[in-house]
């Protein structure tokens, strides 16, 4: 990619969105930051290891908003469930993903009933926790504009909150390729590219990686058509769904 193909797609990337960690482990807290630190599109906005410090922390962002609050269930001054109660009541409807040991549930029912758009049970490795925060991502780029428009929009949005973590990837496929490969789509963003293009990018062959672009096309992450005045046979080309 050359130096102005970088710069112009820099420049469509969306804003990363910010992300209060909340958990009372600094050990844990630390290393969801970490992850947060190889997603492409995400950004620590702070960590709190208590609901207090929560508050604060979102009394505090004003002039730089919380999209996401990562909200571990068990808190030494409340719980999250509480947190989120109370965030609700005083009109905080930053999004949450409830991120716990918990496995009661009662507790699951609460968190849909107050917004909580994902449940990632602990424990958990980076390939799950990638495909969490990409699956809110997209339901979150989806539903930015502020007007909908139609019942398919709507649809492809809550299916990108559906997506599960623990569901294999075609044989051959990995989780951690995957990511790179979503994160080059977006990068290259509005432009369109062929597999080889994205193949030679990534260290890829052409085979590999058409075969990774047409899973993100099943998927609704990326778009494909046929690229038109090239010579020989046709090739396909493909692009992000969301910037």
């Amino acid at each position: 990619m050359t130096g102005a193909h970088q710069s112009a797609a820099h420049a469509a990337k969306a804003p990363a969105l910010r992300v209060l960690v909340v958990d009372d482990e600094p050990i844990t807290a630390d290393a969801h930051a970490a992850y947060l630190g190889r997603l492409d599109g995400f950004e620590v906005a702070g960590i709190a290891h208590s609901g207090h410090e929560a508050i604060r922390a979102l009394r505090d962002s004003e002039g730089a908003p919380i999209d996401l609050i990562l909200l571990d269930v068990n808190l030494p001054d409340t719980t999250g469930i509480e947190l989120c109660r109370h965030l609700r009541a005083v009109g905080i409807e930053t999004d949450v993903i409830a991120v716990t040991a918990v496995r009661d549930a009662a507790v699951v029912r609460t968190a849909v009933s107050l917004g909580i758009v994902q449940y990632l049970i602990k424990p958990f490795g980076f390939a799950t926790f990638a495909e969490k925060l990409e699956a809110y991502r997209d339901f979150h780029d989806r539903l930015g504009a502020s007007v909908v428009t139609d019942q398919q929009e709507v649809d492809s949005s809550f299916a990108a909150l559906r997506r599960s973590a623990g569901s294999p990837l075609p044989k051959g496929l990995t989780p951690e390729t995957l990511e790179r490969m979503r994160g080059a789509l977006r990068a290259a963003a509005p432009r369109a590219v062929s597999a080889g293009e994205i193949g030679a990018e990534l260290g890829l062959s052409r085979v590999t990686a058409r075969r990774y672009l047409e899973h993100l096309t099943d998927s609704g992450v990326a778009e494909r058509a046929q690229r038109h005045g090239t010579p020989g046979r046709p090739e396909l080309e493909y692009r992000a769904t969301r910037p």
